[in-house]
């Protein structure tokens, strides 16, 4: 009887051992994602780029007459011409000729899909471009840069937020000793299209934070209450390629959206990151239309190890 029970007891026991592992481990990961907290500026938006659209109907100033981009000539400007004589044949003659020609002109947009202003009515070309650099953790300064670039920065107008991304892409090149992970990639589309890719883009990154403790954006700046120090995040992994002792990273990520064509070189070293920074720190304040910039961590006593940028950032390359 004794041993029967026993027999009957064990399948029991080592099914709740096997649920106990189960449990630490969730549990295990759940603890090391309390510490991929970050920070986040940005702003901007696709207004901007959206083309003009031209009236429906042109002003015509009483008693007609010729009307500069207004649409050519009336009856009331012609009919005193005819009175006069030779001396105003000539100037007739110039104003015809230009009415005729901005005519044409104008035909010819229309034709094409412009508009008196010559903006395009179709939907103009974007690019929306990531770069994402993991960086050893002893780059504290970056870090401390970042936080000061997200507590000044105007993230309300185009022009503070090109120089969010100048300063952001000097932090990371000034630090070229620290790289380690990297990767990158662009895409172009029509306007409406690359505001839902952009948007897509910012949210998938978002959601790898547990918390934003400190944010701009669009000259809203938010920092949350420290929490004090959350334990280091993932645990021991045989990878080959990690570096020998992977310790812990900072990874920091920048998403744009730009006007024209970007086409980023795919990285596979550190050359072609400079490039990559290089191209997406140089992008104009005229065709800059949204930026994000994440890092993680940014609060005091957050880790990130070997295993967390593994697991979350699995796109990025060793360099």
């Amino acid at each position: 009887m004794h041993k029967k029970l026993t027999g009957l007891l064990k399948p029991i026991l080592k099914s709740l051992l096997i649920v106990g592992l189960i449990a630490t481990m969730v549990l295990g990961q759940a603890d090391g994602a309390l510490a991929a907290r970050g920070g986040r500026i940005g702003g901007g938006g696709f207004r901007s780029a959206r083309p003009y659209a031209p009236p429906t109907r042109t002003y015509q100033p009483p008693g007609g007459g010729y009307y500069p981009g207004g649409g050519g000539f009336g009856f009331p400007f012609l009919i005193p011409l005819f009175g006069f004589g030779g001396g105003f044949g000539g100037l007739f003659s110039i104003l015809l000729f230009l009415s005729v020609a901005g005519f044409l002109v104008r035909s010819f947009r229309s034709a094409t899909g412009g508009d008196s202003l010559g903006y395009g009515t179709s939907s103009p070309n974007v690019s929306v471009a990531k770069v994402q650099v993991g960086l050893l953790s002893s780059a504290r300064s970056l870090q401390q840069d970042l936080d000061r670039i997200a507590t000044t920065a105007d993230t309300g107008s185009t022009e503070g937020l090109t120089q969010v991304l100048q300063e952001t892409t000097l932090s990371l090149l000034r630090h070229p000793e620290y790289w380690v992970y990297a990767g990158a990639e662009s895409q172009q589309a029509r306007l409406e299209a690359a505001e839902g890719q952009f948007n897509r883009l910012a949210l998938t990154e978002r959601s790898k934070f547990t918390e934003e403790t400190l944010s701009n954006v669009n000259n809203q700046l938010r920092q949350a209450a420290t929490k004090g120090e959350l334990p280091a995040a993932g645990g021991a992994l045989a990878q080959a390629n990690l570096p020998e002792n992977p310790g812990e990273y900072i990874v920091v990520t920048l998403l744009v959206a730009t006007q024209g064509k970007l086409q980023l070189p795919a990285i596979n070293d550190s050359q072609a990151l400079r490039r990559a920074l290089g191209q997406i720190g140089a992008i104009p304040n005229d065709q800059l239309l949204a930026l994000e910039i994440l890092w993680t961590p940014q609060a005091e006593g957050d880790t990130l190890s070997a295993e967390d940028v593994l697991t979350e950032y699995p796109d990025l390359k060793l360099i």
